[in-house]
């Protein structure tokens, strides 16, 4: 079967651009990508992106996929060996917890859009649950069902990313008491496939975007900056 010409359209800090681009890398795709500004979309990707949203797969320079999950599936079907369980119940629950995973990421947008401390309080206290509820889940180390990275892996390592930011900047201490989650987390971001979905000023870009978002993360991060600087 002939290899299709693969387009990823991109956008730097895009969790689910990430998971495309880790499938890749883990299928070894052939590929080629293409950042564009969300803030002033090209009328060629407007043209070809119903919904007007990151990551859309060209494929062949005509057709076109939408929604990271089905762009990554369809790597993955195209592809040699299984990013998913091939048992049916166990594919349906791995699928059941990367819309799990989508979830977590609204959770977190709230949670740096929080205009209050009150308010980013009770957004940490809503994304600590449902971590508390996925680490019930994970099985074991160094993935989430043991020694063979899956989709599941490429779902949840943009999100883990967010708190390696985080972290260097202000104590969420979310992954407190969650030995599993926090193994987890470890290894994929020592995943080569990991380390390549994000350009190398990724944490930069994110502090950027933080510090606009008029937040109290973004408090939190002019606070620390003008203490750095005294220091």
């Amino acid at each position: 079967m002939k290899e299709p010409k693969l387009q990823l359209v991109t956008f730097p800090l895009c969790p689910y651009v990430q998971r495309s681009i880790i499938t890749l890398e883990e299928k070894g795709v052939r590929h080629t990508r293409t950042d564009i500004d969300l803030m002033n979309k090209p009328v060629w990707f407007n043209e070809l992106s119903p919904l007007g949203k990151v990551p859309l797969l060209i494929v062949d320079d005509h057709k076109t996929l939408f929604e990271s999950a089905i762009i990554c599936e369809y790597l993955d079907d195209i592809t040699p060996g299984d990013l998913l369980p091939k048992n049916a119940f166990e594919k349906a629950h791995h699928k059941s917890w990367i819309e799990f995973g989508s979830q977590i990421l609204a959770k977190i947008a709230a949670l740096y859009s929080a205009k209050t401390k009150a308010e980013f309080e009770v957004c940490a206290a809503n994304l600590r649950v449902r971590f508390e509820l996925l680490e019930a889940e994970t099985v074991s180390s160094p993935y989430f069902c043991g020694d063979d990275f899956m989709l599941i892996d490429a779902a949840y390592a943009p999100i883990f990313r967010y708190f390696e930011v985080f972290d260097l900047h202000f104590d969420i201490a979310m992954f407190t008491h969650l030995p599993k989650i926090s193994a987890w987390r470890r290894n994929l971001m020592q995943r080569d496939s990991v380390v390549k979905a994000v350009r190398k000023d990724y944490a930069q870009l994110l502090l950027d975007f933080l510090l606009k978002k008029e937040s109290y993360i973004s408090s939190l991060l002019k606070y620390k900056a003008q203490v750095d600087a005294i220091a």
